[in-house]
C-alpha cells in the first residue's frame, strides 16, 4: 500500500479483546503460563511486548524491511550492530557521523580490539581502498551530521557484495518518508526514533530494521540478551507519531527549501548547505536515492561571533540538542552534538566553531526567517 496508508495501518489491528482501535500500552512484565511449557508466546517483556511488535512491524513496513528490532536509544542500536562482529574485527566508516556514534565507536569500542576506518564516504574509492583483510562492515551515514554530506548507496552496496561485507546505512535524517537504503541493496538500516519518527520531542529511541533472517536473528537475540528495550508507553508514543509521518515530513521540507533558499540568497551566511539547492556538490545524487531533502540546513556564518550573535538570539527557534521535532531547533554541532570528536577532524570535514545545525520544524516559515533577521539586528 501507500506510504501513508502503511504508517496509519502496519502493525497495528483493533485489540482482540475489546475492539480498540489504536495499539493499547501493554504494561505487564510477565505473562501467565497456562500451563508448563505452554504459553501464549509471551513469557517475559524483555523479551516479548505486544505494543513494541506493533512498532517493530510499523517502521518495517515503512522502510521497506522485513525485520524491526527497537531499542531504547538510537545509540542502544548503534551498539547492538557491533555484535555482528567481534573483536580484531575492522569495520569503515563515514567520517561524519553523529558525534554520539564517534564517541561510542572510537572511545569505546576500540577497547574491545574493534578497529575503525573514518573515511569521506562521498568518494566511493576511498571507501575500497580502506576495505582490509579482516573489514567486516560498512557504516555509512547519508545525508551526514551536520555537514549533508551524500553517500552513494547502491555504489556502497556493490562494494560490500564484491567483498562480502555487511552494510549499514543510519537513514534518520531522511526517515524512511524520503530515503529507504534497503531499496538500494543495503543490509541494515539505522533511527534514532528519537528523531523524525518520534517527531514531538518527547521519547528516546532508536530501530534497526533488516530483511536479511540471520541479523535479525542476531540482533533479535542481542536484544533480549543484553536488554536495551524501549518501554512500552515510548513504543506506544513512537507509533503514534509515525501516522502523521507523512504529513509532518512534507512540512518540514517545504519549510527547510524555503528557509535554506532565503540564507542562500540573503548574504547572512558564508555558506550554506542543504542538498536541494542547485549548488550543493551531490544535488544530482540526491535526486536520484531520496524522494526529497529533508528538514535539516547547516550554514557557516564566518565567525564563532556571528555563529553565537544568531545561536544567543534566535526566539522561535530553540537552543537545544536534537533534532526532527515539529518545532523548529538550532545548534552548535562544534560544542554541542560533535564536541566528542577531535579538532583537527572536526576542520578536516569542514565542521567549524562558526557551523551552525539548523532543525527547521513545521511552524510559519515567514516566522522562521523573521527570527534569523531579528537574531541578527
Amino acid at each position: 500500500m501507500g506510504f501513508s496508508t502503511d504508517a496509519i495501518h502496519s502493525g497495528q489491528i483493533p485489540d482482540p479483546t475489546t475492539g480498540a482501535v489504536i495499539t493499547p500500552i501493554y504494561l505487564t512484565s510477565t505473562y501467565a503460563q497456562y500451563e508448563l511449557g505452554k504459553s501464549t508466546g509471551y513469557e517475559y517483556a524483555r523479551t516479548h511486548n505486544l505494543t513494541r511488535q506493533a512498532l517493530e512491524k510499523n517502521i518495517a513496513a515503512l522502510e521497506k524491511g522485513k525485520y524491526g528490532i527497537a531499542f531504547a536509544s538510537g545509540l542502544a542500536a548503534t551498539h547492538a550492530l557491533m555484535s555482528l562482529v567481534k573483536g580484531g574485527d575492522h569495520i569503515v566508516i563515514s567520517n561524519n557521523v553523529y558525534g554520539g556514534t564517534y564517541r561510542l565507536y572510537e572511545l569505546n569500542m576500540k577497547n574491545y580490539g574493534l578497529d575503525f576506518s573514518w573515511v569521506d564516504s562521498t568518494d566511493l574509492n576511498n571507501i575500497e581502498n580502506a576495505i582490509q583483510k579482516n573489514t567486516k562492515m560498512i557504516f555509512v551515514e547519508t545525508p551526514t551530521n551536520p555537514m549533508l554530506n551524500l553517500t552513494d548507496l547502491a555504489g556502497i552496496s556493490k562494494i560490500a557484495e564484491k567483498n562480502n561485507l555487511i552494510s549499514v546505512c543510519d537513514n534518520t535524517f531522511m526517515s524512511p518518508y524520503f530515503q529507504n537504503p534497503l531499496e538500494w541493496g543495503i543490509d541494515i538500516v539505522l533511527h534514532s526514533t528519537t528523531k523524525y519518527l518520534g517527531g514531538h520531542s518527547d521519547v528516546i529511541g532508536g530501530m534497526l530494521v533488516t530483511r536479511n533472517e540471520k541479523y535479525h536473528e542476531r540482533l533479535r537475540y542481542i536484544q533480549n540478551a543484553a536488554g536495551g528495550v524501549p518501554s512500552p508507553f515510548d513504543c506506544w508514543l513512537v507509533l503514534r507519531s509515525t501516522k502523521t509521518l507523512a504529513v509532518r515530513m512534507k512540512q518540514h521540507e517545504e519549510n527547510a527549501r524555503a528557509f535554506a533558499d532565503f540564507l542562500n540568497k540573503s548574504g547572512y551566511a558564508e555558506r550554506v548547505i542543504y542538498p536541494g539547492l542547485k549548488d550543493h556538490p551531490q544535488n544530482k545524487l540526491a535526486k536520484k536515492q531520496m524522494r526529497g531533502f529533508g528538514g535539516m540546513v547547516s550554514a557557516d556564518f564566518g565567525t564563532l561571533k556571528k555563529a553565537k550573535k544568531v545561536l544567543n538570539n534566535l526566539k522561535v527557534f530553540t537552543l537545544a540538542e536534537s533534532l526532527g521535532g515539529v518545532e523548529s531547533l538550532v545548534c552548535h554541532p562544534a560544542s554541542m552534538t560533535h564536541a566528542s570528536v577531535p579538532k583537527d577532524e572536526r576542520d578536516k570535514m569542514g565542521l567549524t566553531e562558526s557551523l551552525v545545525r539548523f532543525s527547521v520544524g513545521i511552524e510559519d516559515i515567514e516566522d522562521l526567517i523573521n527570527d534569523v533577521k531579528q537574531a541578527l539586528k
